[in-house]
């Protein structure tokens, strides 16, 4: 499916209208009308006139025109797989029934799965993904083997990944120890989970030798190695000991590599908190010195602000995920609060955005409306803030901080072309600048062409290196077989845990919800 044709670096100049190059603050952008940026064996060499770039550069390949703009490649900041749980059969289902609901759902092909969802981030202008993997039964080498697949697919692709194997050692169904959960279950049906959940058991040592050195010693050589990153992903406080989660921070010490954690995501995770160790999971894990700049923390919907306070000194970045956040009921993360405490942010679409996709333009534009609080006075989140989100921030958060992010000399080539013309037809008033229409109006049918690393990657609506119709006809042959026998047995499983873990939360009586209108530092 990869396609036989040479697609290497070439020198191009990329031309706009406009040019978006990065937030200076939190109010402007640096836009460069009229230009072009020069891109050189995969790094930016030169932002200036179009017509004296084009000049002194006559045998460069150019993309665009006057009726385009030119950004930074987006980056989606947390991602897990291709198909999503709706197309695998799990409707949107509060996070505590939908993590178990995801049990049921078919095997997918690894590279064909994760091939599916980058061809839509692509189309939609992102150019980076921090992809957290789900977790696998063992042997350890089979998640080994998936992680080089996912890598692989991103690579063959051209796309730039920050991968991780989320791992988790406690509390695998729901907020309380195995045991404990599964004394309450009829007789049969425990020694059936309990069958089921032993198959998911590892020693954490193990995953250091067995899964995390193999593959950073794969793609630390490999010929690409510039367009992979490791991470580690212990999937969140509740699932993860605090053993697990202080060898993972040894990991990122010794490796020199980031972590990405889950983090108060549902109102459920907070009480769980409160329960478990008399303070807020922020609290917790800066007691055992969890935190650090080498750290990202996923959701923090229910975070508070002495949290903020402690994420902020930590050095820690947060990835908000808004349409997740939306569809699985978990809340409206205070996304203001985060900028007020100068805390770095970063966008993820997670599963799905709000049309069962990955479409970042959308998601974009969804954070540009669930954060304008009610009020005439009231701050709001500019798009100059969240430019910054979807693309240098996300960079940061996922690993990628030093190259990407944002057009300026010496950084790597992911740029995003789109037909402003497009999102400007018949009439847009003058006054309207060039990142507010791009955000109130630009969608995926306006992105005509992606580079990464210097690689024309996407092109007029066609994928240059992989043939997206051939994956697309696999991936139907193979979803249209029958269910395997392990897939019905465990499909028969998870409906009859269903009900057991729904009434496992029915004596956590939720406390009185308030409306939280967060203000951010824009006055």
């Amino acid at each position: 499916m990869k396609m036989d044709t040479d697609n290497g670096r070439e020198t191009i100049i990329a031309r706009g209208r406009y040019v978006l190059c990065k937030a200076l603050d939190d109010e402007e952008v640096l836009t460069v009308p009229g230009a072009g940026v020069l891109s050189v064996d995969g790094r930016i060499e030169e932002i200036g006139p179009y017509d004296d770039l084009v000049r002194r550069y006559p045998d460069a390949r150019v993309i665009g025109s006057h009726d385009h703009v030119v950004l930074p490649g987006f980056v989606n900041a947390h991602h897990h797989m291709g198909l999503t749980p709706v197309q695998l059969g799990t409707n949107d289902l509060p996070l505590e029934q939908w993590l178990v609901a995801q049990m049921q759902s078919r095997r997918v092909d690894q590279y064909l799965d994760t091939l599916y969802s980058a061809f839509e981030l692509v189309g939609s202008g992102v150019t980076a993904v921090q992809h957290l993997a789900v977790m696998l039964p063992p042997p350890l080498g089979n998640w080994t083997d998936s992680g080089r697949k996912t890598i692989q697919a991103y690579l063959d692709l051209g796309m730039r990944v920050s991968y991780a194997q989320c791992v988790r050692d406690q509390h695998r169904l729901v907020y309380a120890p195995d045991e404990e959960f599964l004394a309450t279950l009829p007789a049969v049906l425990a020694a059936e989970t309990k069958r089921f959940l032993d198959r998911t058991h590892f020693r954490l040592e193990d995953f250091e030798t067995e899964v995390l050195q193999p593959l950073i010693r794969a793609f630390g050589d490999h010929p690409q190695s510039n367009m992979v990153r490791v991470w580690l992903a212990p999937i969140n406080m509740e699932r993860c000991s605090d053993r697990l989660l202080s060898l993972n921070k040894e990991w990122a010490r010794k490796y020199g590599i980031g972590i990405h954690l889950h983090l108060s995501e549902t109102i459920y995770q907070k009480m769980f908190a409160a329960r478990r160790f008399g303070m807020s999971s922020v609290q917790h894990l800066h007691r055992i010195g969890f935190l650090g700049p080498e750290v990202t923390l996923g959701h923090a919907v229910w975070a508070s602000e002495e949290d903020l306070e402690i994420v902020a000194g930590s050095g820690c970045a947060l990835c908000h995920n808004a349409s997740s956040n939306l569809r699985i009921r978990s809340g409206i993360a205070p996304v203001g609060d985060f900028l007020k405490h100068q805390i770095p942010v970063a966008l993820g679409i997670d599963e799905a955005g709000l049309n069962d996709d990955r479409d970042m333009l959308q998601e974009i534009r969804l954070v540009k409306h669930i954060h304008c609080n009610p009020g005439i006075f009231t701050p709001r989140i500019t798009p100059a803030q969240i430019f910054r989100m979807a693309t240098e921030q996300g960079a940061r958060a996922c690993g990628f901080g030093d190259e990407i992010g944002s057009i300026e000399v010496g950084k790597k080539a992911d740029l995003l072309v789109l037909n402003y013309r497009n999102i400007t037809r018949p009439y847009l008033d003058p006054a309207m600048g060039v990142l507010e229409s791009i955000i109130y109006r630009a969608r995926s049918s306006d992105v005509e062409t992606v580079i990464i690393d210097g690689v024309v990657v996407f092109d007029d609506g066609r994928f240059t290196r992989v043939d997206r119709e051939a994956v697309m006809g696999e991936l139907e042959r193979s979803l249209s077989k029958p269910r395997s026998p392990s897939e019905v047995e465990r499909k028969r499983l998870y409906s009859a845990l269903f009900p057991h873990v729904r009434d496992f939360y029915r004596d956590w009586t939720l406390p009185t919800l308030q409306p939280r209108y967060q203000l951010n530092s824009v006055q």
